[in-house]
Protein backbone atom coordinates (compact mmCIF):
# COMPACT_ATOMS: atom_id res chain seq x y z
CA UNK A 1 0.00 0.00 0.00
CA UNK A 2 1.48 3.64 -1.34
CA UNK A 3 1.74 6.35 2.31
CA UNK A 4 -0.52 8.41 2.24
CA UNK A 5 -0.06 11.84 1.95
CA UNK A 6 0.85 14.04 5.16
CA UNK A 7 -2.01 16.43 5.89
CA UNK A 8 -1.87 19.83 7.08
CA UNK A 9 -1.75 19.81 10.97
CA UNK A 10 -2.84 22.64 13.19
CA UNK A 11 -2.24 23.20 16.95
CA UNK A 12 -4.93 24.93 18.76
CA UNK A 13 -4.27 27.44 21.07
CA UNK A 14 -6.99 29.78 20.86
CA UNK A 15 -8.41 29.05 24.54
CA UNK A 16 -9.09 32.15 27.41
CA UNK A 17 -7.50 29.88 29.78
CA UNK A 18 -10.24 31.03 32.35
CA UNK A 19 -9.18 28.55 34.50
CA UNK A 20 -5.68 29.23 34.94
CA UNK A 21 -5.81 32.27 35.80
CA UNK A 22 -6.29 33.75 31.22
CA UNK A 23 -3.10 34.46 29.55
CA UNK A 24 -1.35 32.11 26.83
CA UNK A 25 -1.64 28.32 29.33
CA UNK A 26 0.47 26.94 26.00
CA UNK A 27 3.29 29.04 27.16
CA UNK A 28 3.02 27.33 30.87
CA UNK A 29 6.44 25.54 31.90
CA UNK A 30 6.10 21.88 32.11
CA UNK A 31 9.85 21.00 32.49
CA UNK A 32 12.09 22.06 30.71
CA UNK A 33 10.08 22.97 27.92
CA UNK A 34 6.87 24.74 27.32
CA UNK A 35 3.56 22.99 26.58
CA UNK A 36 3.74 24.85 23.35
CA UNK A 37 7.26 23.82 22.56
CA UNK A 38 5.79 19.90 23.55
CA UNK A 39 2.95 20.18 21.21
CA UNK A 40 5.32 20.88 18.34
CA UNK A 41 7.81 18.05 19.12
CA UNK A 42 4.62 15.41 19.13
CA UNK A 43 3.28 17.17 16.33
CA UNK A 44 5.71 18.43 13.84
CA UNK A 45 6.73 14.63 12.13
CA UNK A 46 2.87 13.85 11.77
CA UNK A 47 2.20 16.41 8.66
CA UNK A 48 3.43 17.72 5.96
CA UNK A 49 2.53 21.92 7.37
CA UNK A 50 1.77 22.82 10.76
CA UNK A 51 -0.23 25.83 11.46
CA UNK A 52 -0.66 27.61 15.33
CA UNK A 53 -4.12 28.76 15.75
CA UNK A 54 -3.86 31.39 17.95
CA UNK A 55 -5.44 35.16 18.37
CA UNK A 56 -4.18 38.56 19.05
CA UNK A 57 -0.14 39.41 18.85
CA UNK A 58 1.36 36.75 16.79
CA UNK A 59 4.94 37.76 17.72
CA UNK A 60 4.98 36.52 21.37
CA UNK A 61 4.96 32.92 18.71
CA UNK A 62 7.98 33.90 16.91
CA UNK A 63 10.09 31.28 17.99
CA UNK A 64 7.81 28.05 16.80
CA UNK A 65 8.73 30.09 13.38
CA UNK A 66 4.50 28.38 12.77
CA UNK A 67 2.34 30.44 10.81
CA UNK A 68 0.18 31.52 13.31
CA UNK A 69 -3.90 31.88 12.17
CA UNK A 70 -6.29 33.64 13.82
CA UNK A 71 -9.80 32.77 13.90
CA UNK A 72 -12.12 34.17 11.14
CA UNK A 73 -14.70 35.10 13.70
CA UNK A 74 -14.69 37.41 16.39
CA UNK A 75 -15.39 36.77 20.31
CA UNK A 76 -13.54 33.55 20.50
CA UNK A 77 -16.09 30.84 19.40
CA UNK A 78 -13.38 28.00 20.83
CA UNK A 79 -11.67 24.99 18.90
CA UNK A 80 -14.44 25.03 15.65
CA UNK A 81 -13.24 28.45 14.66
CA UNK A 82 -9.69 27.40 14.97
CA UNK A 83 -10.53 24.43 13.00
CA UNK A 84 -12.02 26.45 10.55
CA UNK A 85 -9.47 29.39 10.13
CA UNK A 86 -6.89 26.25 9.62
CA UNK A 87 -8.97 24.57 6.60
CA UNK A 88 -9.17 28.26 5.29
CA UNK A 89 -5.76 28.71 5.12
CA UNK A 90 -5.22 25.19 3.48
CA UNK A 91 -8.28 25.97 0.98
CA UNK A 92 -5.44 29.41 -0.19
CA UNK A 93 -2.32 27.60 0.36
CA UNK A 94 -2.53 23.97 0.06
CA UNK A 95 -5.86 23.12 -2.02
CA UNK A 96 -4.77 19.72 -2.98
CA UNK A 97 -4.39 18.49 0.63
CA UNK A 98 -7.37 16.86 1.59
CA UNK A 99 -7.34 16.70 5.30
CA UNK A 100 -6.07 18.88 8.28
CA UNK A 101 -5.20 16.89 11.40
CA UNK A 102 -5.67 19.34 14.54
CA UNK A 103 -4.02 18.84 18.02
CA UNK A 104 -4.20 20.64 21.78
CA UNK A 105 -1.80 22.56 22.46
CA UNK A 106 -2.39 21.76 26.15
CA UNK A 107 -1.97 17.68 26.06
CA UNK A 108 1.69 17.38 26.34
CA UNK A 109 1.46 13.72 26.00
CA UNK A 110 -0.48 13.50 23.06
CA UNK A 111 0.52 10.36 20.52
CA UNK A 112 3.57 10.79 18.23
CA UNK A 113 1.88 8.37 15.57
CA UNK A 114 -1.45 9.67 16.32
CA UNK A 115 -2.21 10.49 12.59
CA UNK A 116 -1.14 7.01 11.55
CA UNK A 117 -3.41 5.53 14.07
CA UNK A 118 -6.11 7.92 12.80
CA UNK A 119 -5.41 7.44 8.64
CA UNK A 120 -5.88 3.43 9.59
CA UNK A 121 -9.38 3.76 10.23
CA UNK A 122 -10.10 5.77 6.90
CA UNK A 123 -13.04 4.96 4.30
CA UNK A 124 -14.59 6.65 1.64
CA UNK A 125 -17.60 7.19 3.43
CA UNK A 126 -15.73 9.33 6.50
CA UNK A 127 -15.17 12.68 6.60
CA UNK A 128 -14.21 12.75 10.30
CA UNK A 129 -11.71 10.68 12.25
CA UNK A 130 -11.06 10.86 15.58
CA UNK A 131 -9.16 10.14 18.74
CA UNK A 132 -11.07 8.79 21.88
CA UNK A 133 -8.97 7.33 25.10
CA UNK A 134 -10.74 5.71 27.89
CA UNK A 135 -14.14 5.64 26.14
CA UNK A 136 -14.41 9.01 25.45
CA UNK A 137 -13.75 11.32 22.77
CA UNK A 138 -11.33 13.41 22.52
CA UNK A 139 -12.67 15.98 19.71
CA UNK A 140 -9.63 18.38 19.30
CA UNK A 141 -7.67 15.35 18.55
CA UNK A 142 -9.03 14.10 14.94
CA UNK A 143 -8.52 14.33 10.93
CA UNK A 144 -11.01 16.74 9.27
CA UNK A 145 -11.59 16.34 5.39
CA UNK A 146 -11.73 19.66 3.50
CA UNK A 147 -15.02 18.91 2.53
CA UNK A 148 -16.16 20.37 5.33
CA UNK A 149 -15.47 23.86 5.36
CA UNK A 150 -18.83 24.95 4.07
CA UNK A 151 -20.78 23.22 7.10
CA UNK A 152 -18.10 24.74 9.31
CA UNK A 153 -18.54 28.01 8.13
CA UNK A 154 -22.37 27.67 8.26
CA UNK A 155 -22.25 26.52 11.68
CA UNK A 156 -20.22 29.53 12.85
CA UNK A 157 -21.98 31.69 11.21
CA UNK A 158 -25.74 30.50 11.93
CA UNK A 159 -25.82 32.26 15.37
CA UNK A 160 -26.53 31.68 18.40
CA UNK A 161 -24.42 28.85 20.86
CA UNK A 162 -21.93 27.41 19.18
CA UNK A 163 -22.54 23.76 19.62
CA UNK A 164 -20.05 21.35 21.40
CA UNK A 165 -17.70 19.78 18.75
CA UNK A 166 -18.16 16.41 20.04
CA UNK A 167 -21.96 16.93 19.70
CA UNK A 168 -21.17 18.48 15.76
CA UNK A 169 -18.85 15.62 14.89
CA UNK A 170 -21.69 12.70 16.02
CA UNK A 171 -24.08 14.19 13.24
CA UNK A 172 -21.29 13.85 10.58
CA UNK A 173 -19.64 11.01 8.78
CA UNK A 174 -17.00 9.64 11.26
CA UNK A 175 -15.25 6.58 12.75
CA UNK A 176 -13.36 7.18 16.39
CA UNK A 177 -9.95 5.47 17.20
CA UNK A 178 -9.65 3.99 20.84
CA UNK A 179 -5.84 4.82 21.96
CA UNK A 180 -4.65 2.61 25.18
CA UNK A 181 -4.76 5.11 27.75
CA UNK A 182 -1.67 2.91 30.08
CA UNK A 183 0.40 3.82 31.65
CA UNK A 184 -1.44 6.96 31.37
CA UNK A 185 -4.40 8.47 29.78
CA UNK A 186 -2.55 10.15 26.67
CA UNK A 187 -4.99 13.05 26.31
CA UNK A 188 -5.05 14.53 29.51
CA UNK A 189 -5.11 18.01 29.37
CA UNK A 190 -3.76 21.02 31.34
CA UNK A 191 -6.86 23.10 32.57
CA UNK A 192 -6.07 24.07 36.41
CA UNK A 193 -2.96 24.79 38.35
CA UNK A 194 -3.11 21.02 39.72
CA UNK A 195 -3.10 19.68 36.22
CA UNK A 196 -0.01 20.69 35.45
CA UNK A 197 1.68 19.37 38.88
CA UNK A 198 0.01 16.40 37.87
CA UNK A 199 1.69 16.39 34.59
CA UNK A 200 5.10 17.14 36.20
CA UNK A 201 4.76 13.94 38.48
CA UNK A 202 3.49 12.03 35.15
CA UNK A 203 6.44 13.84 32.72
CA UNK A 204 8.93 12.95 35.97
CA UNK A 205 7.47 8.85 35.80
CA UNK A 206 7.25 8.30 32.38
CA UNK A 207 10.13 11.23 30.59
Amino acid sequence: MSQLPKPVGVLLAGGLARRMGGGDKCLLPLGDKTLLARSVERSNHQVKQLLLSANGNSLRFARTKLPVIPDVFADNPGPMAGIHAAMSWMQEHDSENEWLASFACDTPFFPTDMVTQLEAARTDATTIIVASSGGRMQPVFALWHRCLLPELTATLTAGGDIPWLQHWIAERAHAVVEFASEPCDPFININAPADLYHAQDLLNKIG
